[in-house]
Order: C-alpha cells, then sequence, then structure tokens
C-alpha cells in the first residue's frame, strides 16, 4: 500500500468507536479507507448496521494528525505495516472475521505456504509442562513449522526460546506498540526472535498497556495459525480464551492432560472433558491430526557447541552435575543454595546452550 493509503487506514483505525468489524464493513462499501473518510455523513448512514453513533467523530481532523504523528514513527523504525486486503497480510488471519484491518511487523518474518501454529499457557509453568513444550518443538521441528506465541513469562518465552534453539521461525504477538516490550526482562530475547521470525501488533505506539489487550491480542494468536496448543492452565486463563476463540475460527485445538490434582493442569483436562480440545499426549499427535505429510519432514542436524560461556550461577551448577552425576531438581536447588523456581530457570537456559539434558523423574545430567 503507498503511504496515502496507510495515512488513511491509520486514521480510520484510530476512531475509537470504529473496531476492526466496522472499519472492514465501511471500507468495502466505500472502496477505500480514504473513501470511507472523504463520504458524505448521510451515505454512510444507509449502511445495514451502521448508526449515527458508529460515525460520531469519524470526520474529526484529530484522526489524521495522529495517524500522521504514528506514521513518523513507522517510518523512523522500519516497521512494516500489513493491510488486510493486501497479499502480505497473513493468509490464516483473513479469514477471521475480527482481525484487525492494519498490523505492524518488526524482523524478517515469512509466513506464505508455511505450516502455523500457536503454543500458549501458563506463566506459572510447572517442569512437566516445560518438558512437554521442549519436547514437542523438538519433534515437530523436522516439519518446519512457525511457532506462535505472546512473549509472555513461562510456557510463551519457553516456546519462542526453543524454536530459536532448532532454526525455527517464531512470531511474538505483542498486546502492546512495538515501541516497547513487556516483560522488560524479555528485552534480551528480541533480536533473536526478530532473527528468526519478529513480532506482530496492532497495537500503536501511543496505545494505553492494558490488562485487556492481551485479550485482544489473543484473537492474533489464534488467527494466524492453524492449530492452537494448549500445554498447561489453571481453571481460568489467557489460553483458554485462546483455545475458545480458535475455536469460534474452526481451527484445530490441542490440550495436554494432566494429574487432576495438578492446578496447572485443570484448564487443559476441561478442554478435554469438554471437547473442545483434541487430547495431545505425544508430540506427534500433531502432524497426524493436521494431516502433515511425513515424506515432507527433514532430519534436522544438530551441532554440539565446543565452547559454551557460562554465568557465575551456571557453572555452579556446572560443577556440582560434573561431580555428582544426573541429579533431582530439588536436590540440585539445596546443594547449590538456590531457589527451586531459579534453578529451574538456570537449568533451561543451560539446556538450550546444550550444556544440560532433562532426564525423566525431573533428574538433570550434564551433556
Amino acid at each position: 500500500m503507498t503511504e496515502e493509503d496507510l495515512i488513511y487506514a491509520l486514521a480510520l483505525q484510530h476512531v475509537p468507536k470504529i473496531g476492526d468489524l466496522t472499519a472492514k464493513k465501511l471500507i468495502r462499501y466505500c472502496g477505500s479507507a480514504e473513501a470511507v473518510l472523504k463520504e458524505k455523513r448521510h451515505h454512510l448512514l444507509k449502511i445495514d448496521g451502521i448508526g449515527a453513533t458508529t460515525i460520531k467523530g469519524l470526520f474529526a481532523s484529530a484522526h489524521m494528525k495522529a495517524a500522521e504523528q504514528e506514521l513518523e514513527f513507522i517510518k523512523a523504525n522500519n516497521i512494516n505495516c500489513l493491510y488486510f486486503t493486501d497479499d502480505n497480510y497473513p493468509e490464516k488471519l483473513k479469514h477471521c472475521i475480527d482481525s484487525p484491518i492494519l498490523l505492524f511487523q518488526s524482523g524478517q518474518m515469512n509466513l506464505k505456504n508455511q505450516r502455523i501454529i500457536s503454543i500458549v499457557g501458563t506463566r506459572k509453568i510447572t517442569t512437566y509442562g516445560l518438558s512437554f513444550c521442549k519436547t514437542l518443538i523438538e519433534e515437530l521441528t523436522p516439519f518446519n513449522p512457525v511457532i506462535v506465541s505472546g512473549f509472555a513469562y513461562g510456557t510463551d518465552i519457553t516456546a519462542h526460546r526453543w524454536a530459536i534453539k532448532h532454526n525455527l521461525q517464531t512470531i511474538g504477538c505483542l498486546a502492546h506498540g512495538l515501541n516497547q516490550i513487556y516483560p522488560k526482562t524479555h528485552k534480551r530475547y528480541v533480536a533473536d526472535v526478530e532473527k528468526n521470525g519478529g513480532f506482530l501488533t496492532d497495537f500503536w505506539s501511543t496505545s494505553v498497556f492494558d490488562r485487556n489487550n492481551f485479550l485482544k491480542r489473543n484473537r492474533i494468536i489464534a488467527g494466524l495459525s492453524e492449530a492452537t496448543i494448549v500445554i498447561e492452565s489453571a481453571e481460568k486463563g489467557g489460553s483458554l480464551v485462546t483455545a475458545d476463540i480458535a475455536n469460534s475460527y474452526h481451527r484445530d485445538v490441542f490440550a495436554v492432560p494432566g494429574r487432576i490434582t495438578d492446578s496447572q493442569s485443570v484448564g487443559c483436562n476441561n478442554l478435554i472433558k469438554t471437547q473442545q480440545a483434541h487430547v495431545l499426549s505425544h508430540p506427534l499427535d500433531v502432524p497426524y491430526i493436521l494431516n502433515w505429510k511425513p515424506e515432507d519432514a527433514v532430519t534436522p542436524v544438530i551441532q554440539k557447541q565446543l565452547f559454551v560461556e557460562l554465568t557465575s550461577e551456571e557453572n555452579i551448577i556446572y560443577n556440582y552435575l560434573k561431580a555428582h552425576n544426573k541429579q533431582l531438581l530439588d536436590t540440585i536447588a539445596i546443594h547449590c543454595k538456590m531457589p527451586i523456581f531459579k534453578v529451574a530457570s538456570i537449568l533451561l537456559t543451560m539446556e538450550l546452550k546444550g550444556v544440560i539434558r532433562p532426564l525423566p523423574g525431573k533428574l538433570f545430567e550434564l551433556i
């Protein structure tokens, strides 16, 4: 789209009472965002479902002014804008009725003719969830899927990091503009994600950060992919909202079953019980259900790093495992005098570096 087309699309997106559904209706009736903003008010009122309240303020000059300012941010930061009728707009998202009229993209992503799956779950991921998420991506790597998630704590960042480790494209869907990163601690992963995919959002750089943004963001996570996989979830949570949206789009949903006594498995077990998700008991259930052809898979070549730089805390754990062979997570935490949650995070990082590997029963050993 031209710069002029983008200005008008931004201006229309800026109108408070006009969401994506209404914007698309107006654009299809008038032919373009520019035509909408130049159309006579009484003509717009003839459109089914469009009332005076909806278009109140549509022609205010503030929208064009705001659009021009946002365009300056877009140009200054080399952001790619994807318009809902353009060829470069994600194909699967085009089929979602409430998809954004404009998406903002950073990074180097290619979603054309790709297998795309979304992986979501609790921010308080357990070692069971961590292990399954990592195994899932490792087993699916020969099929070269694009891994979509929300760049949040827990399940999301595990999916992104493990995708990067296996040289898969990964897309982070953000609940804010591309001028910031939440959570701030994940800034260290931004460069790697942008080299291996990138970020998508429909929020402006001026958007106010709000918890409700996450729910709006979830429709993009669900809409981008052919299937949404819920690794772990409590009885209520954002990942269940994403699963519900995916079902409304008639996409496949998978849920990893867990013990009935585990609080972080309640949501997944309920999805399965109510037949809102396929049981995901083995990673290869995904290509089987989605009909990915085995002959299209390739055998990945993984090279072990010869020299790995470890932090001081990683060295403590490394030396302990070197002296005591395979050990339980809890035992490592006790002897290395670190909290369990911190040790779990460090072990994940060391695994990504190719230093250790997890074993059944929460055991870890050096490679």
